[in-house]
């Protein structure tokens, strides 16, 4: 039986926590957890757990907080918990070929994508960048590319048109627990299929940079709108307004085929927030968060400025 088998998970962010759950709850033997180290968060920049240490500490699981998995200190410490198995999401640091071969039953990945479409760093974020209307999980099995392994198990899942990356993470990370639960039981059973991922396929989801942050009011509506709720809640989509920097969190796609003159002029408040012209149609920005100050409604925003029509994001 798999569950009577040593297992390493390694993790860090809440996305990992619920498929750490799972395999409690569903019985499995974790000798380990592997997490990041304890990083200096908020104003204080006291030390804090990541989302799985602090899961792990709960239900009193052994765990390692490696500088560096590449070091023979680490690995000799994996190896002499003899894993047949070890279960990687969302670690944080790529694993040298040495520990993808030594478990047994494999090294095995939960991805937040539909495989081999959107490898990389932020697959959520980039499908709701992107305009997506379908995600999901893929699980597989991890070789030394990035994410270019044999494929175990798909599961999709349904993207709103109002969904944000905040929403679809939420998503996919119960979809997540579920799908590997799913492929334990058929790597226990001896029913597992391994599916070689197709390369002319393959799509990257890059690592987000400042530049990708920034509102473009050239572009059409639709996208400065997927672009926000992609970047909803983290790291939020910017522009500039009076010389000072502005987040933009919440939109909404007023009219999408509009010839527009100005992109980014004002040119109409409403009882929510204020209308802006793009490249191609107008958007009704909905939740602001000027510089230095707290997120608020746009309504809130254009009374504090004393904003009118004709004033310019840029």
């Amino acid at each position: 039986m798999m569950k009577n088998l040593h297992a390493i998970f390694m993790g860090t962010p809440d996305f990992a926590v619920p498929c750490l759950d799972m395999m409690v709850r569903e019985g499995y033997q974790i000798d380990a957890v592997v997490t990041q180290p304890d990083r200096p968060k908020g104003r204080g920049q006291k030390l804090a757990y990541s989302p799985v240490k602090q899961a792990a500490l709960n239900y009193n699981l052994p765990i390692i907080q490696p500088d560096s998995i590449k070091t023979d200190d680490f690995y000799n410490q994996l190896a002499a918990l003899k894993p047949d198995v070890i279960i990687v999401i969302a670690f944080g640091q790529f694993l040298p070929k040495r520990i993808l071969d030594l478990p047994p039953y494999g090294c095995i990945n939960v991805h937040a994508s539909l495989l081999p479409k959107y490898r990389g760093s932020a697959p959520i974020h980039w499908a709701i960048i992107n305009g997506e209307t379908v995600s999901g999980i893929t699980t597989m099995y991890m070789d030394v590319g990035m994410d270019t392994g044999d494929m175990i198990q798909k599961a999709e899942t349904q993207i709103s048109p109002s969904d944000t990356t905040g929403i679809l993470h939420d998503k996919l990370q119960d979809l997540g627990a579920k799908v590997l639960s799913e492929t334990l039981q058929q790597i226990a059973a001896g029913t597992v299929q391994r599916t070689p991922q197709t390369e002319a396929e393959a799509t990257y989801a890059k690592l987000l940079c400042r530049n990708t942050e920034r509102i473009d009011w050239h572009q059409p509506a639709t996208v400065i709108h997927n672009l926000v709720r992609g970047l909803n809640p983290w790291p939020g989509a910017y522009s500039t307004f009076q010389n000072k920097t502005i987040k933009i969190w919440q939109t909404r796609v007023y009219n999408e085929s509009e010839v527009c003159s100005q992109p980014g002029q004002v040119i109409e408040l409403t009882r929510d927030g204020l209308i802006v012209e793009t490249g191609k149609g107008t958007i009704e920005l909905l939740e602001v968060q000027p510089e230095s100050k707290r997120r608020m409604k746009a309504s809130d925003f254009v009374c504090g400025c004393c904003m009118t029509k004709g004033n310019m994001f840029e």
